[in-house]
């Protein structure tokens, strides 16, 4: 089973910073951040995880929001840890090719190899105004431009072969400049000669990470990704989730096991089940109202300020240009459960639409190792509903339960994020070709 700690400033529940046990203040300092790699780190978890976006998100009023740009602190926990992997969310709306390949190769160098990438397209509105544009581009566009983004940066990684820094001292030489290529690329979005500026990344390309569960989404995982983070409320649509993504491997010469499918769960842990409720209870009684109405609203790209609280969810249509999977999970929860907003509010406060448990340690295990031996997961993606503590407790109660059961590493045996997903490291482009001559 392979685990990945998704890392907010003061935790997954939109109410965490109002919590006696988290302190937002100290969520703007580094140390803060270095003890939560540490304690993930300690429970031998595969990885962490930094989402971001590019504009002030939600509102901001009523809750706290990600501070730092992603890429600048993992460089920073980089050198305050040893094993665990970094991964940072970077957009190929509003980013250049050569700027984010340049960046991870650099986090991959620094950390020695522990570097991924969680694609994102930018789904916000705001997002676009920031950069100069009136709306954000359309879906399809987005995924056009993304899949001519992808092929680039791995283009650019590629540039430097395998050894091409000789670096020897006695005759002088420091890069075989024979083994180092440009990539000419031309494309509809993307005009790059290379090469990159920097020796090919430890891992030969950064761990590839996709969150979008649209159609589109699911082809561009099946196609790139090597993990996907996804939101399933359900055994069932988490299954079919899992059984959709990798039955499309194929068509791109790819086996099942070269993607990992790692759903979220946000764990309420108590010492008894009603504990683990009435933890969950205090925390929704801190939701303020105001907060979950803008972020549903956003969720679901349509104004719900007119609407009240305690009525239902009015037609927001079938159809968003924003993040599409999210929508149809948000829509599908209020129709099926028949949900008033309020309710609908309470019940994505813990994960924005992941599964939100609450329970022991042995039923936070039981949930996990049942997705997993079933086959609806091949990991999780952890979201703490408060940090520090919420991510301690699932490393001092969920962890050992799970290692009793035989079900995750009790050490580390590999020194790459790859190694920690069991992956391989690609091989060059150039030694594609020489294979195929």
């Amino acid at each position: 089973m392979h685990l990945n700690a998704f890392v907010m400033p003061n935790g997954h529940h939109e109410a965490a910073w109002r919590h006696p046990s988290t302190d937002p203040h100290r969520a703007a300092s580094l140390k803060h951040y270095v003890d939560i790699a540490r304690t993930a780190e300690r429970g031998k978890l595969d990885s962490l995880f930094l989402a971001d976006g590019v504009a002030l998100w939600g509102n901001v009023r009523y809750n706290s929001h990600t501070l730092f740009e992603p890429l600048t602190l993992l460089s920073a926990l980089a050198g305050a840890t040893e094993h665990i992997g970094l991964i940072a969310t970077a957009s190929t709306t509003y980013n250049e090719p050569y700027h984010l390949a340049r960046k991870f190769a650099s986090l991959d160098h620094l950390s020695g190899g522990r570097a991924g990438w969680n694609i994102v397209t930018s789904a916000g509105e705001d997002e676009a105004r920031n950069f100069n544009r009136d709306a954000r581009p359309p879906h399809a566009l987005r995924y056009e431009r993304a899949t001519e983004f992808l092929e680039v940066a791995k283009k650019l990684w590629d540039s430097w072969d395998d050894g091409a820094a000789v670096i020897d001292k006695a005759t002088g030489v420091y890069a075989d400049t024979d083994r180092i290529h440009p990539i000419d690329h031309n494309g509809p979005h993307f005009q790059v000669r290379g090469p990159l500026n920097i020796p090919r990344p430890v891992q030969g390309h950064p761990l590839l990470v996709q969150a979008g569960s649209s159609e589109t989404g699911k082809e561009y995982a099946a196609r790139f990704a090597e993990a996907v983070f996804t939101a399933q409320q359900t055994f069932a649509e988490g299954k079919a989730f899992y059984d959709d993504v990798k039955g499309r491997l194929a068509k791109y010469g790819r086996s099942p096991d070269e993607i990992k499918i790692l759903p979220g769960i946000s764990p309420i842990l108590g010492r008894t089940e009603a504990e683990a409720k009435e933890r969950e209870a205090e925390l929704n009684a801190l939701i303020t109202p105001a907060y979950g109405v803008r972020q549903l609203s956003t969720m679901l790209d349509h104004d719900l300020t007119p609407y009240p609280l305690d009525g239902p969810l009015p037609d927001v249509g079938t159809f968003t240009e924003g993040a599409q999977s999210r929508f149809e999970l948000v829509t599908g929860l209020a129709r099926r459960e028949n949900l008033t907003i309020r309710q609908l509010i309470e019940r994505l406060a813990g994960g924005r639409g992941h599964r939100v448990f609450a329970g022991t340690a042995t039923q936070v295990a039981d949930q996990l190792e049942h997705w997993f031996t079933e086959g609806a997961a091949d990991g999780f993606n952890v979201m703490p509903p408060t940090l520090p503590g919420g991510l301690e407790d699932f490393v001092d109660l969920v962890v050992p339960e799970l290692q009793r059961r035989g079900l995750f590493r009790t050490e580390y045996t590999a020194t790459t994020l790859r190694g920690h997903y069991g992956l391989a490291r690609p091989v060059t482009r150039t030694r594609v070709k020489e294979h195929a001559a």
